[in-house]
């Protein structure tokens, strides 16, 4: 067969992710700080780009206004109240008191290496007592054995041990424990309940305590059920995780993407766009594109450099716009709840608001994803909103986020002595109208982080 060469016209269509669609996209996901941090790379890196100068300046003498003016109200009152008498500025002082003015909260790290110094600990004992703290879990558990302690301070065995003691004998108590159980031994020794009921319990029967079998444990250690209940309260009352109200991170704090104000009888969608800066174009190299002395190089580094800024600024004022316009969306769909709360929250998905707005549901969850929105009820992530339905008795839909508040609602009015099952919530719901299966309930409860009726009933 002889081989034939031929030509053939094909069309066909293609769509292509390019770089500036790419980066629209990229500017939909982002928060209002993340897009703040973005503008600010790209006012580095982009030659056109410029920000108005008017909004630093305008921030800057709206603070140093505002500090001239506290400034001179505190010298004013120093002199009123400190004037002819010499009165000393105590009695009667508007100040707030020393331990209300703390900037953070104390680190766990901060707070262990501040009880070393203030103990007789040598050269030797401090070495190993900073490197016990620098191993120890969120929980304050100690992730290390003693022979790996040993081996990496090199400091022989009985020596890491009288230290690890004296550092289980600070506070928080419970710390450096290897584990649940010595940690609640550690602090039962400090309660002097060594050779008790308690530290048979803690010992022997963690688990059943879990469960709340107090009937095996009293047969097994030969105790009564009162016995049992007794003990059992006093471990309850432990501390599992020493390091709970210690942290070493700083606070983190939502800050809204967007504001819901209610003015007279309607909710208005307002976007925050403080510290934002205002972009716009830099005249001076647009002049120089224009000039006959600049470079053919240069000439097309600034045109590329122009397409960028003003594909920048349309993306960001497109982004804002769709904000704007999903979260009307959403206002309009879940009015009742801005209203009267959780309660009133309706079902919600995607699409319903893809439709409303005429966008696709990809682009309403990049739209939806990491923003906050602050509203009279609160504020919350845009996503939480969206919930699917469950069916009442009238034929009509509840949000599962409004049937989770329920059940918490449900167990926290329930009798401790007499916790309801899941079965038992869920009739409490069929009669408020709410059609919804055990394994649902169970599902939600364990959402919201509630134990199953078994660990939540109390002995008295």
């Amino acid at each position: 067969m002889a081989l034939e060469l031929k030509q053939h016209l094909k069309l066909s269509q293609q769509l292509i992710m390019t770089p500036q669609l790419q980066q629209a996209i990229k500017l939909l996901q982002l928060s209002r700080l993340e897009l703040k941090e973005y503008i600010t790379e790209e006012l580095q890196s982009n030659p056109l780009l410029d920000a108005d100068p008017t909004t630093f300046r305008d921030a800057e003498a709206k603070s140093t206004q505002d500090t001239d003016e506290n400034v001179k109200r505190k010298w004013d009152a120093y002199l009123e109240t400190y004037g002819q008498d010499n009165v000393p500025y105590y009695e009667d002082d508007e100040r707030s008191s020393l331990e209300s003015t703390a900037t953070r909260q104390e680190g766990l790290v901060e707070h262990l290496l501040w009880q070393i110094r203030m103990n007789n600990f040598n050269e030797a004992e401090r070495e190993i007592g900073i490197f016990i703290i620098g191993n120890l879990d969120h929980n304050g558990y100690l992730t290390m054995g003693i022979d790996d302690i040993c081996e990496a301070t090199d400091r022989p065995t009985d020596m890491v041990e009288s230290t690890m003691n004296k550092i289980q004998r600070f506070d928080p108590t419970g710390i450096a424990a290897r584990n649940l159980k010595d940690c609640l031994h550690i602090q039962a020794k400090v309660l002097d309940l060594e050779d008790t009921p308690v530290w048979r319990i803690i010992d022997t029967h963690l688990e059943d305590l879990q469960t709340k079998n107090f009937d095996k444990i009293a047969h097994e250690l030969a105790m009564t059920v009162d016995e049992v209940s007794q003990a059992a309260q006093i471990i309850v009352n432990m501390e599992p995780r020493p390091a709970r109200d210690y942290t070493d991170e700083p606070p983190r704090y939502v800050v809204p993407d967007i504001y819901v104000v209610k003015m007279e009888d309607e909710y208005v969608v307002v976007l925050n766009e403080e510290d934002l800066p205002i972009l716009k174009l830099n005249k001076e190299y647009q002049d120089m594109m224009g000039c006959d002395g600049t470079g053919k190089i240069a000439k097309d580094y600034l045109c590329e450099c122009l397409k960028s800024a003003q594909w920048l600024l349309k993306s960001i004022q497109q982004r804002q716009n769709t904000l704007c316009k999903v979260t009307e969306s959403i206002v309009k769909f879940q009015i009742e709840f801005l209203n009267h709360g959780i309660s009133h929250l309706k079902p919600l998905v995607l699409r319903d608001v893809a439709d409303d707005v005429g966008m696709h549901e990809s682009t309403i969850s990049r739209v939806t994803s990491n923003k906050y929105v602050h509203t009279p009820q609160g504020t919350f992530e845009l996503k939480y909103f969206f919930n699917s339905g469950i069916s009442k008795s009238d034929g009509s839909f509840v949000a599962s986020q409004s049937v989770k508040n329920e059940i918490e609602n449900i167990i926290k009015a329930e009798d401790s002595k007499h916790p309801l099952s899941d079965q038992a919530i869920a009739h409490a719901l069929k009669s408020k109208g709410v059609k919804i299966a055990r394994r649902t309930v169970a599902k939600y409860r364990e959402i919201l982080g509630i134990v199953p009726s078994n660990r939540r009933k109390k002995h008295y």
